[in-house]
């Protein structure tokens, strides 16, 4: 497993097309959100010059994971888009404090459609290590995230320490949480 590690100034053309794609195949097609995204591409407004991008590649060079990390000190998915996944507490606003999202390790080449998209592996639990490893490089202490509820049991079973944030809601069939993960 091969895991790379870009800002999002730093990633090459090649290589942003490529991850829009993947995450286009994760998370439309397969998990089927219904996101405003260009047809065959998921991009969105957080994929901007604050970004941190890692991507995990198999032996052949294919993508089989991805995670965003960006700074709570811009705009991102918690404060913007699910405010009211927080009790009552305004969204960290700190550059110790980064957002984890999009984070997925679906092989879309492989998958079948009775595979469970969120089942445990070890693509997952390295994916999650290089990401806290990635931040902590940064100096961040923390990272929160917007994520199914499925995701957050997995995250305590890996070992990591998680709280939840706020309330549980339904988003369009999605049960959603805000979640810190302590570094």
């Amino acid at each position: 497993m091969l895991f790379e590690t870009y800002s999002y100034e730093s990633m090459s053309s090649l290589a942003k097309s490529e991850l829009f794609s993947y995450r286009y195949k994760v998370f439309v097609d397969i998990l089927g959100w219904d996101l405003d995204t260009p047809q065959g591409i998921e991009v969105d407004q957080f994929d901007s010059s604050a970004a941190h991008y890692i991507i995990s590649r198999d032996d052949g060079g294919n993508i089989v994971g991805c995670a965003r990390l960006l700074p709570t000190t811009q705009p991102y998915l918690l404060s913007d888009v699910f405010p009211e996944l927080l009790s009552e507490t305004d969204p960290p606003a700190s550059p110790r404090i980064w957002e984890l999202s999009r984070f997925t390790t679906i092989d879309v080449n492989a998958y079948q459609s009775n595979m469970n998209p969120r089942a445990y592996s070890k693509v997952t639990r390295d994916l999650l290590d290089e990401c806290l490893r990635c931040a902590k490089q940064n100096g961040v202490k923390q990272l929160v995230t917007v994520s199914p509820i499925g995701i957050e049991r997995l995250v305590r079973i890996m070992g990591y320490e998680v709280s939840r944030m706020g309330p549980v809601i339904d988003y369009d069939g999605h049960i959603i949480v805000a979640c810190n993960i302590d570094i």
